[in-house]
């Protein structure tokens, strides 16, 4: 026990380390002496975009000769300028702001690339939900209160929400596709709940149909997929429009219009009289643990930021125990089919075995949830429940056929010669023995699928990494936040190895 401890004081300290050395020398990894005076001079380098976005299909059409580099969400974006993965970065100009405030080491690089009018997107056919927003929308725009959340959230910078009475009792609700952790002044996470101009925007909506609005947390890239199978009711994220998307979703009127820039490391960008920008004091040393200090202030004390990490904590806990229950048993199951005398009942066994094994869990998760309950409301946990519960009971029959036939025939047939019923000989003889050998295995299978539960943030769960996402959009730190969540896995799969080691020595002491 000693030892192990040890260990992991070794690992949380090595890991603590190098979040806090990477944090300090983040803006120093770039490219150096390279300074840019015009968008042109990224036109053959690296280019980060959002997934799915008008400036990645920009991008693409206009810069050639760079290689475009595309990122789930604007805290992975921000990250790979910061660390010099990428060049420059394309982003709205309207949010820009909010970033260069908390990000001083960064800056705007020339002139706006283009401009994009933004709307609510909505599922084909649903003319009366889209038109009731459109109604909607002029209506506050001819009393006032658009104008008056333009100059709170565009101009103003205003980070408060404002005290909208939500009908959170009434039996209509409005399921809302969101992106958490798209940045202000649109959507963001404040004190546990969301603020931004859209949320204000489709609150108040919520409040002119009297539905109760219920908001799901989606990749980006994952928002129309979601409209069109009817997992949500609308898409409230910043949506630009665009003819390929129009084929795939209806959009409301225009409710904003807005510039796409181009960003890059503020010392790699040319200004007037001079050769580059200045880093911000950024080489002015600070010790180890004033910045693993901040950092905590930073990314878990202000605004409640721990919730959200407590919250996705026990999704994690939840979604790992629940799917290792359901594929432990149904792992029996299927191990039942495989190792059945009737050919039917093994090729059934042998071919789900094959397919679980050979599509990637991902996959699965994605195919259960917009496929197979395509049409039906269901709790994204669930599925994920569901989704690698399927995937586990796969590894598992395998490693119970191979604990099962590692026994001697033999202890079979001495059982029969005693007068042991099969069931008996089973109980008694074959499971002991079993249990004892797959235990190992079985271990490491938990443990991996623990990890693999870091995927749910795709179907709109909000778990330990998708917690560690959200937080890294409001602080734009680039390390701290995985560094923590990093620990908290390890921590997770520490312990349940400690449990299952339990278990394996009680097996061998009985």
């Amino acid at each position: 026990m000693t030892r192990i401890t040890r260990s992991l004081f070794t690992v949380l300290l090595s890991l603590f380390v190098l979040a806090s050395c990477s944090g300090r020398h983040d803006v120093h990894s770039g490219q150096g002496k390279t300074v840019y005076a015009s968008v042109e001079d990224v036109a053959a380098g690296r280019i980060g975009v959002l997934l799915g976005s008008t400036h990645d299909q920009y991008a693409r059409k206009n810069f050639t000769r760079a290689t475009i580099l595309e990122y789930k969400s604007l805290p992975d974006l921000i990250m790979a300028v910061k660390t010099g993965k990428a060049d420059a970065g394309i982003y709205n100009s309207v949010q820009l702001p909010e970033l260069l405030h908390e990000q001083s080491e960064l800056g705007i690089l020339g002139k706006p690339l283009f401009s994009s009018s933004t709307a609510m997107g909505f599922k084909k056919g649903d003319q009366e939900l889209r038109m009731s927003f459109n109604k909607f929308l002029a209506e506050i725009r001819r009393n006032g209160v658009y104008d008056d959340m333009v100059r709170r959230w565009m101009n103003n910078r205003d980070t408060r929400m404002p005290d909208i009475i939500r009908n959170e009792k009434a039996k209509r609700k409005l399921v809302v596709g969101n992106v958490f952790d798209m940045g202000l002044p649109f959507t963001a996470v404040s004190d546990n709940r969301l603020i931004g101009f859209n949320v204000e925007l489709i609150d108040r909506f919520g409040v002119y149909l009297g539905r109760n609005v219920v908001y799901r947390n989606l990749e980006f890239g994952n928002l129309i997929a979601s409209l069109a199978t009817g997992k949500i009711d609308m898409i409230g994220s910043v949506l630009a429009i665009t003819p390929e998307r129009a084929k795939s979703i209806d959009f409301s009127d225009p409710y904003f219009d807005a510039d796409a820039c181009m960003f890059a490391l503020r010392k790699n960008i040319a200004v007037p009289g001079g050769d580059s920008g200045n880093p911000d004091n950024s080489d002015v040393p600070t010790s180890f643990f004033s910045d693993v200090v901040e950092s905590f202030r930073n990314n878990i004390i202000r605004e409640n930021r721990w919730k959200l990490i407590v919250e996705g904590l026990q999704v994690t806990i939840v979604i790992s125990l629940l799917s290792a229950l359901l594929g432990t048993f149904l792992g029996g199951f299927i191990c039942l089919l495989r190792m059945s005398k009737n050919m039917v009942f093994q090729s059934a066994g042998r071919t789900y075995i094959t397919i679980m094994r050979g599509i990637p869990v991902l996959v699965v998760l994605m195919l259960i949830f917009y496929v197979v309950f395509a049409s039906v409301n269901i709790d994204p946990v669930f599925v994920s429940v569901i989704a690698f519960g399927m995937n586990f009971a796969a590894y598992a029959a395998e490693i119970y056929r191979a604990g099962i036939e590692s026994i001697d025939r033999g202890q079979t047939e001495a059982g029969v010669a005693m007068g042991f019923t099969k069931v008996q000989i089973f109980l008694d003889i074959i499971l002991p023995q079993t249990v004892t050998r797959i235990l190992p295995v079985y271990k490491g299978e938990f443990i991996t699928l623990v990890k693999m539960t870091s995927i749910v943030g795709y179907i709109a769960v909000q778990d330990l990494t998708k917690a560690s996402d959200i937080i890294r959009s409001r602080t734009f730190d680039a390390f701290f936040p995985i560094i923590m969540v990093a620990v908290l896995y390890f921590l997770i799969s520490w312990a349940l190895m400690l449990l299952i080691d339990r278990l394996e020595v009680r097996s061998f002491q009985s």
